[in-house]
């Protein structure tokens, strides 16, 4: 370390879980911080006898790890109204009876509240980079929450040229939102511009290619949703001859630029597509079983990242995967891919924590930056308690993180360097307050967008 470097902090005698290409696990490990960057992972002793001024974050008993990342998350609509759109829903009817009319009746400040309702709970649970997922309609608004919050993630706006739909556009006209998003937030930014279009076979062909065009040419990344469910494959073969992923190789916008949310019904052609060209996949392992959508019948993510894929985990939306939580997922991830093989040899608790830091962040494109707590990258640190009974007594920390807790377990959190998290709670907004204002701001946004709640067991004035 040069002298006279300014060190701000050190996250002091913690099980460091490194994530580095070792995976070392550096038992009563520190963590220097120096402004924004990570700055030494090493010995407790022979850093804080160099750094006797640094802040220090005792992590004693502690478990201490690279922020997660959250690759497919919708920041608005659903936030507002989490838990109101009933789960015993027809495909589609959820998304069209429901998200669309919410998300067209958004206002701005509707935009900014949601945003910071996920971003708190997105820190609070340990997890520091979100992808939003491309259905924003007021993007500064939505990036004023983040930033207020201090979440790393990207930010995009609503994409889509069909015919009838909120923030529907001509082709020019999407690609112009798309393009003032990626100009005004560039890549490298704590919070990043990216191409983001709803995807599924809601765009022509010439967005498609523009939006991937666009991506290429500013340097950034693109994301869209494709085959969650078997509509998708159905729409795509009656339109083109095609299945989807066949037929965006045939456009040619398939690359390590492209990120695709869900990939559940793919078969080996299309499988074998997404190897080859190094597109990557968010994968929303609640939000496919909450839904019924036949991940555990056709998904094959756990396949694709054996083969060398690029996979990363996902929540996607608060009444879909309902919780941000990404130690949640990755539990779902591994579940799911050693039942439904019937092999308990293969992806486990570590190959799914894999996903959700150094994977999942290659998987986005920023591995250079985050997703291990290595010298020179961002400073994105989460300490975990470890003294309740899913780590009573200690085991493996790999086994613990995954099948012994969930985001409950998250005590601080760091982002670039900054506290977000102190124990347990939110450094930089009251999040109690902004419950209240919430609460207020949800019937207005369900008498705007015309939906009566439903409530499957009766209310009754208890009073």
């Amino acid at each position: 370390m040069p002298k006279g470097t300014r060190v701000e902090l050190i996250i002091a005698n913690g099980d460091v879980v490194t994530m580095n290409p070792k995976r070392e696990v550096l038992v009563s490990g520190s963590v220097l911080v120096d402004g924004s960057t990570i700055a030494a992972v090493g010995s407790t002793s022979a850093l804080r006898a160099a750094h006797p001024q640094a802040k220090l974050i005792d992590a004693t008993g502690c478990v201490v790890t690279p922020g997660m990342i959250n690759a497919h998350q919708h920041l608005t609509g659903d936030p507002l109204v989490r838990s109101c759109i009933p789960d015993l829903l027809a495909p589609g009817v959820s998304i069209f009876g429901w998200s669309v009319p919410l998300h067209g009746a958004h206002t701005p400040a509707d935009d900014e509240m949601t945003a910071l309702l996920c971003a708190i709970e997105s820190v609070q649970n340990g997890v520091t980079t979100v992808v939003e997922a491309g259905t924003v309609a007021h993007p500064d608004q939505v990036v004023k929450g983040m930033q207020a919050v201090g979440i790393r993630g990207t930010i995009g706006t609503w994409g889509w040229d069909i015919e009838v739909g909120p923030f529907v556009g001509t082709v020019d006209e999407v690609l112009a939102r798309q393009r003032a998003v990626v100009e005004k937030y560039p890549r490298g930014g704590l919070v990043e511009g990216w191409v983001t279009l709803v995807g599924h076979d809601l765009a022509s062909d010439a967005l498609l290619v523009g939006a991937s065009d666009l991506a290429k040419a500013a340097g950034t990344n693109m994301t869209m949703h494709l085959s969650p469910t078997t509509s998708d494959p159905e729409s795509y073969l009656a339109r083109t001859g095609r299945r989807p992923v066949v037929h965006l190789n045939h456009l040619g916008i398939l690359g390590p630029h492209l990120l695709l949310a869900h990939g559940v019904w793919f078969d080996d052609d299309e499988v074998d597509l997404v190897l080859s060209s190094r597109t990557a996949i968010a994968y929303c392992p609640w939000a496919y079983l909450r839904l019924g959508q036949g991940v555990t019948r056709a998904g094959r993510h756990a396949e694709i990242v054996e083969r060398g894929g690029r996979v990363a985990l996902g929540c996607d939306a608060s009444n879909a995967g309902d919780v941000a939580d990404i130690l949640r997922a990755a539990a779902a991830a591994a579940g799911i891919a050693r039942d439904t093989r019937i092999d308990p040899t293969r992806f486990g608790a570590h190959d799914a924590f894999e996903l959700a830091t150094i994977a999942g962040a290659e998987a986005i494109g920023m591995a250079d930056r985050i997703g291990s707590l290595e010298v020179g990258k961002q400073a994105d640190v989460v300490v975990h308690r470890a003294s309740g009974w899913g780590w009573s007594p200690r085991g493996d920390v790999g086994l613990q993180l995954v099948w012994g807790t969930d985001g409950r377990s998250v005590r601080d959190v760091v982002v670039a360097g900054r506290e977000v998290v102190r124990d347990g709670r939110c450094v930089n907004v009251d999040a109690e307050t902004l419950w209240q204002e919430a609460a207020a701001m949800q019937q207005a946004l369900l008498d705007r967008a015309g939906i009566v709640v439903p409530h499957r067991w009766p209310h009754v004035d208890g009073r």
